[in-house]
Parts: structure tokens; C-alpha cells; sequence
């Protein structure tokens, strides 16, 4: 369910003043932290209510909320949205975390090395993004396609009940998630980005199916185990 910025496709060439870039980065990792704890907030009133899993609603709530925030990023609407989007996605983490809790003796275990490894990542990449300013905009075909071919496996997974192919699938995610992480940092930093909410929602959305997707394969290995 991930974001295709427009950068994939284009990315501008021109490069903005180390004080703009500078600015986009830091109001992009304010909003980052905000909307990760409010998506904290509501997964857990989520598994607390025992909200229901959605299934395929979910796609149609993403998809919904995103283009609201795409069409109101240029105005403090924007920020609502974001907060709705990244909200409902809390929402619906919700009873993903129960099942693993519920099914799997060490769920908690899971979860935690999941939540752990994927700050790590996350941390790791945005820092060597950040420091090396080297311009990762080649892979931005590699992404496209990337996500595309992850999302329409994972469909074809979902919907034969393939637990292998998910698993294969999760780990595409992985691969382009963190791909994701670097070319939109280095998108900010070189001037590709200039817009920090939807900066925060690329972010956003890599952190979450990274996240999403360490939990499938872990669970899988416990499963198995």
C-alpha cells in the first residue's frame, strides 16, 4: 500500500538552499513523529475495543484518505488529513497486533523484535541518507515497479490464501520500503521534495509496510517453529 511519489517518476534537478532543504526535513520529521504517535494512540484503542479487521475496506479507506491528502497538501487541510489517514491506518493495525497475540505464544516477542528492527532501519537509513547527501533518484524505476509488482502479488497472495507467496511478498516490501526511506530523504535534501506532508506520508507508509511486513515473516518462522 504504498505511496508512489511523484519523484519516482520525475525528479527535479534543481537543488534549493541548504537552509530550505533543511527546513522541509525537519518540519517532515516533526510530523513524521507526531503522525507515528497518534497511529500508536489508535492501534492501541483499536486492540483494545477489539476492532474489527477490514479486510479489503482497508485498501478502499487508504486509497481514499490519500488522495485527500493529495489534493490538500498545499493548504493547512493537508494536516488534517494526514492525521486521518495515518489515524485509520492505526486503526486497522489494531487487529493484525491481536491476531499475533492471540495465536502465536510469542506474539508479544514478535511484535517487539518487528517494532525494534524497524526503528533500527528506519534510523540507520534516514542517517546515511542524511550524512552521505548521495543522490539515490536512480532508484526511482526500480521503485515504480517495485511497488507495483509487490502490491499485485500480494493481492493474488491475499486472495488464493498462498502463505509462502505473502511471505515472499513481505520481503519484497522490505526491500522497497527501505529504498523508499533513502530516495525520499535524498529527494529532500537535494530539492526533489519540497513538500514536507507529503514527504511525511512516503515516510509514513514505508515505516508502516516495513514494519507489516517483518511481522508477516517473523510470525511466519514463529508459526513454523
Amino acid at each position: 500500500m504504498a505511496r508512489l511519489p511523484a519523484t519516482v517518476v520525475s525528479t527535479a534537478t534543481a537543488r534549493p538552499s541548504a537552509l530550505t532543504s533543511n527546513k522541509v526535513l525537519r518540519n517532515t520529521y516533526l510530523l513524521l513523529g507526531a503522525t507515528l504517535g497518534f497511529s500508536a494512540v489508535t492501534a492501541a484503542i483499536s486492540m483494545a475495543v477489539n476492532f474489527p479487521h477490514l479486510g479489503l475496506l482497508t485498501l478502499v479507506g487508504y486509497f481514499g484518505l490519500l488522495f485527500a491528502v493529495n489534493k490538500t497538501k498545499e493548504s493547512s487541510w493537508g494536516i488534517l488529513w494526514i492525521f486521518a489517514l495515518t489515524g485509520f491506518m492505526g486503526l486497522t493495525l489494531g487487529p493484525i497486533l491481536n491476531m499475533y497475540l492471540k495465536f502465536l505464544p510469542d506474539g508479544h516477542q514478535v511484535i517487539l523484535t518487528a517494532l525494534g528492527t524497524t526503528a533500527a532501519a528506519f534510523l540507520g537509513l534516514s542517517a546515511y541518507a542524511v550524512k552521505s547527501e548521495k543522490d539515490f533518484s536512480f532508484l526511482g524505476g526500480f521503485l515504480f515497479v517495485g511497488v507495483w509488482g509487490a502490491f499485485i502479488l500480494g493481492l493474488i497472495a491475499f486472495f488464493f490464501h498462498l502463505p509462502l507467496l505473502s511471505v515472499i511478498v513481505s520481503g519484497m516490501f522490505l526491500v522497497v520500503s527501505s529504498g523508499l526511506i533513502l530516495f525520499q530523504t535524498s529527494n529532500i535534501i537535494r530539492g526533489g521534495e519540497t513538500n514536507y506532508i507529503m514527504a511525511t506520508v512516503t515516510l509514513y507508509v514505508s515505516i508502516y509496510n516495513m514494519f507489516i511486513s517483518l511481522l508477516n515473516i517473523l510470525g511466519f518462522a514463529s508459526n513454523r517453529n
